[in-house]
């Protein structure tokens, strides 16, 4: 489950390189063989100017099922230009040798900062008391908050982790990018991701989450030195609640085999997204013993009213006689203690950074690829008085897509700034995070650097926020999906050619349907998207449709930069993943 950029030869070979060894120089890189007997020898040897080669390492390696970690103390040859050669050889021709990252590295000699992407899967900004929130959920964060910059009102650009991580890794919308195709969205080779960015201007890069959403299935471990997404660890217990635990014991292992800097590193967690209640001592701080037993027999009771047949919430609660909002009173406890329990295991990852000497070196940005949606379903509104129409279910829900994203760099960014305009989205993070390290900014780019008003050097344009998801029809090639916009006190979503009814289309997918292409809300007066307008402002109604039609064919013009990737092929722990964070069945 450890994917590593790797350099790989054929046995005998050897790889040479003309480099000028820094003060403390030291060589780190994984060694890795394929196939069976008999062993590869791998060596490194330093040839100094009109001298012979030194053997530093020779070591034979038998061991095929793990990386063997190395490091190479060539601090002997500091400040001279050297010939460092990689070699290996084998009894056997054509045997493959892998080196896993080697990286020549020597002391700090950058004012470019470490870069850590700490992204929580399925948080909800109104759900974080940082956010102001009732529940004390986030008290690490807010600290953290004090130290730096809050965005008030930010959105993901989808609704879930596949299509709004790959949209925030590249700055470009779900659509541009070719929606997607056969149930994945590979992001396309022509289009860098942040990962890319950051290697090519000479970052060590590395992603620890468990969600292949974030990860493979989206093509983004490319340009990523260490990419890890299986955690046969975490599942043998399925304790998922500690993902960030895991994830964060994997970054500490990463930095002891590769020490130099400037690195950036990609965080997802999954703590809220499953595996309640939350592990101790968060477990119980909102949700009692007794109602902990409680929720396992409704949950048992649920699933044998599905078995008979029941469908949808209002048929599986009255024929269960559950009270739905004491069940939804007991999630949105279990959630809001493993968002206490991510919290707390994030101020213990500032605290070692703090005292490993890294944190003044450091841009922490904490954001979210959607809001509480994926745990609990629209938590909250299942106990209003006025339930939305079935086809009521707009993506810019605060309750979907309202998101933390706080910036924090010590001595950079003044601490205690909050910004409730302009309303910013996920897909501002790659630009911005450039902008901030001084490397230029993608050619084509959908988002807009938020650095200014973070630097107190200048203000950015206020623009719409735009969310999409498409997909691509198998049978038409035709995209079918929905482009919204928030756009200060209205939201509008559009739904761009929508499938066609089926002959005898069953009930509960044509209650589904909506009456008109687009629906509108207002978000002053029903902040939570229960109910549309779009009757009651025909001219908003006209207004929005024609802006978002423009932006749909904006969206297609663009995409024309890009060639759309290829399908990938899941592995049975990626499956067994999706199903355990509740994708698929």
């Amino acid at each position: 489950g450890r994917y590593r950029r790797a350099l790989f030869v054929h046995t005998p070979a050897w790889v040479e390189y003309r480099v000028k060894v820094p003060q403390g120089g030291r060589l780190d890189t994984g060694l890795g063989t394929l196939g069976s007997e008999p062993p590869t020898t791998f060596q490194v040897t330093v040839t100094p100017p009109g001298e012979q080669a030194e053997t530093l390492l020779r070591e034979t390696l038998v061991d095929r099922g793990a990386w063997t970690q190395r490091s190479v103390d060539l601090g002997a040859y500091a400040g001279q230009v050297v010939t460092l050669s990689l070699e290996a050889e084998s009894q056997t021709e054509g045997r493959v040798a892998l080196w896993g990252a080697p990286t020549l590295t020597g002391p700090r000699a950058t004012e470019r900062p470490n870069v850590i992407f700490y992204i929580i899967d399925g948080a909800g900004a109104e759900y974080m008391s940082v956010y102001g929130y009732n529940r004390r959920t986030t008290p690490n964060i807010e600290r953290l908050a004090a130290e730096g910059a809050v965005f008030e009102r930010a959105y993901s650009n989808a609704s879930w982790t596949r299509p709004s991580t790959a949209s925030f890794m590249t700055s470009l919308q779900n659509s541009v990018m070719g929606g997607a195709r056969n149930g994945f969205n590979v992001v396309p080779d022509d289009a860098l991701t942040m990962a890319q960015h950051m290697h090519r201007a000479g970052y060590q890069t590395a992603v620890f989450t468990p969600n292949p959403n974030a990860g493979k299935m989206s093509g983004l471990e490319r340009g990523v030195d260490l990419h890890r997404e299986e955690w046969p660890e975490m599942n043998a217990t399925r304790h998922h609640r500690e993902s960030s635990k895991f994830l964060h014991g994997a970054f500490w292992n990463w930095r002891d085999a590769y020490p130099g800097e400037p690195y950036w590193v990609h965080f997802q967690t999954v703590d809220i997204h499953g595996d309640f209640p939350a592990a101790a001592p968060f477990g119980g701080m909102f949700v009692g013993p007794e109602r902990v037993a409680w929720m396992e027999e409704a949950d048992g009771r649920i699933r044998e009213a599905r078995d008979r047949g029941a469908e949808g919430p209002s048929e599986i609660f009255a024929e269960t006689g559950i009270r739905r909002s004491v069940m939804n009173s007991a999630r949105q406890g279990f959630y809001d203690e493993a968002m206490a329990y991510n919290d707390d295991q994030l101020g213990r990852l500032v605290e070692r950074l703090k005292a490993e000497g890294e944190w003044e070196n450091t841009l922490l940005i904490v954001g979210g690829d959607h809001s509480i949606r994926a745990a609990w379903r629209d938590m909250g509104l299942a106990i209003q008085d006025s339930l939305p129409a079935p086809w009521e279910d707009p993506m810019f829900r605060p309750s979907i897509t309202r998101v933390p994203l706080i910036f924090v760099w010590p001595g950079h960014i003044e601490g205690g700034q909050r910004f409730s305009q302009p309303v910013v989205s996920m897909i501002d993070a790659l630009p911005t995070i450039l902008d901030l390290v001084g490397l230029p900014l993608p050619e084509v780019m959908q988002g807009q650097s938020l650095a200014p008003l973070l630097l107190g050097t200048g203000s950015v344009e206020a623009r719409p926020v735009i969310l999409d998801e498409f997909w691509v029809d198998p049978v038409t090639d035709e995209f079918r999906g929905i482009l919204e916009v928030v756009d200060g006190r209205w939201g509008a979503s559009l739904e761009i050619n929508p499938e066609p009814p089926e002959e005898d289309e069953p009930e509960g997918r044509a209650l589904r349907r909506r009456p008109v292409p687009l629906l509108l809300y207002d978000l002053w007066n029903d902040p939570v998207c229960l109910h549309s307008v779009h009757e009651k402002y025909p001219d908003l109604v006209e207004k929005y449709t024609a802006f978002l039609e423009e932006q749909w064919e904006a969206h297609q013009a663009l995409g024309q930069y890009f060639t759309p990737a290829e399908d990938v092929v899941l592995t049975p722990a990626q499956l067994e993943m999706l199903r355990t964070l509740g994708y698929i069945r």
